[in-house]
């Protein structure tokens, strides 16, 4: 009895699920039992074949002419790059830019229009440019976290430039390199060693560190170590080595930073004050141009004045050369020379020196010991 009535049960469970998915097919526009063959046949010789060609080639010259059309905008703004670019070179050449914030600046200035260019030509191919503006931002916070010291180093070559500790062509020493700067990119600075090696520094370690810079003053100072005999007589030898000093053209001569500036400071003035009287009865332009230079020779004067005002307070160096005892050692007293030189003096002016005090102490009767120890017997 209770297996019949778990039969009854199942099949009115079948039942009413047979009834439900008739609904659902007699919902249908077109029902399965509406398709036939001949109506298959029937739609395929209906069909507009002329419609979907014509569809098909409108999409496809529309595609080909966005695809030319974004060729040609891309050549063009290449090239109007590449002449920009070429422009503001020579620009800031014959300006006598700093060479360092030229090539900062023309790199920044190509990445840029590049980035943009790109941007537009996808605008053209029909492609949504937000959706491209998203990825790339998102992908810029990516990159960012994930190169945190590349932009480091980016924001250490802008305040390279802004700041100025050293410029191309300064000789300067970072940490255990020494080089003359030959270029200051976004991210590194490549400086070039005696020996001709190229050292490649990131701009966030130099922008940070402390940096050594030979070549931001006028005169560099030189020293040499001289040990002559005890029982030589001191003054002989510091009147010999002052000889050497005064009669090298690479030193420079006695005197204060003031004193070797003075020729720095020449007519530039004389040749904005001499001028034709005829511009007084010219053109108003003429006349334009006339006061334009007096104001700038009196802003130029009013700087200057400012600048020698600052300069009294500072203390001033003095180029006197030197020769003092500096100490008395074992087997030598040893003498300390100082003189100074411009930078670019400095090695061939220091290797002179040195052969010439080798090679004049001897004949005035100075000895250079070599370093020796008395021994007692005891009998």
């Amino acid at each position: 009895m209770k297996l019949t009535t778990i039969l009854l049960q199942n099949n009115v469970a079948v039942a009413d699920s047979l009834k439900k998915v008739t609904k659902k097919f007699s919902a249908l526009p077109d029902s399965l039992a509406n398709v036939t063959p001949e109506k298959i046949h029937r739609d395929i010789q209906n069909f507009d074949w002329n419609e979907v060609i014509t569809q098909l080639t409108d999409t496809g010259v529309s595609l080909a002419l966005r695809i030319v059309a974004a060729v040609v905008i891309f050549i063009v703004g290449r090239f109007i790059i590449v002449k920009t670019h070429n422009l503001l070179q020579s620009v800031m050449l014959s300006r006598d830019v700093d060479r360092s914030l030229t090539t900062f600046l023309l790199s920044l200035f190509k990445i840029t229009f590049f980035f943009v260019l790109a941007i537009i030509v996808i605008s053209v191919m029909g492609i949504e440019t937000s959706s491209f503006i998203a990825i790339f931002a998102s992908a810029g916070i990516a990159i960012g976290m994930a190169f945190s010291g590349t932009l480091q180093n980016f924001a250490g070559g802008v305040l390279i430039l802004l700041l100025k500790p050293y410029k191309v062509g300064d000789y300067i020493e970072f940490q255990t390199h020494k080089g003359t700067v030959k270029e200051i990119q976004i991210f590194h600075t490549i400086i070039t060693t005696y020996n001709n090696e190229s050292i490649i520094i990131p701009n966030g370690g130099l922008s940070t560190g402390t940096i050594n810079n030979y070549s931001r003053e006028h005169a560099r100072r030189l020293e040499w170590r001289v040990g002559i005999s005890y029982g030589d007589d001191v003054d002989k030898a510091r009147e010999v080595i002052m000889s050497i000093i005064d009669g090298s053209e690479l030193l420079l001569k006695p005197g204060t930073e003031d004193d070797h500036k003075q020729h720095k400071d020449t007519t530039e003035s004389e040749s904005a004050t001499t001028q034709d009287d005829e511009q007084r009865h010219g053109s108003w332009l003429q006349r334009w141009i006339k006061r334009h230079k007096q104001l700038k020779l009196k802003a130029a004067e009013w700087r200057e004045e400012k600048r020698r005002e600052l300069e009294e307070k500072m203390p001033q160096v003095s180029y006197t050369p030197s020769v003092s005892v500096e100490s008395l050692d074992d087997s030598a007293v040893t003498l300390v020379v100082r003189a100074w030189c411009t930078h670019a003096n400095y090695w061939p002016a220091f290797y002179a020196v040195n052969e010439a005090i080798y090679k004049q102490l001897p004949q005035h009767g100075l000895h250079f010991p070599f370093p020796q120890v008395d021994v007692h017997m005891a009998k």
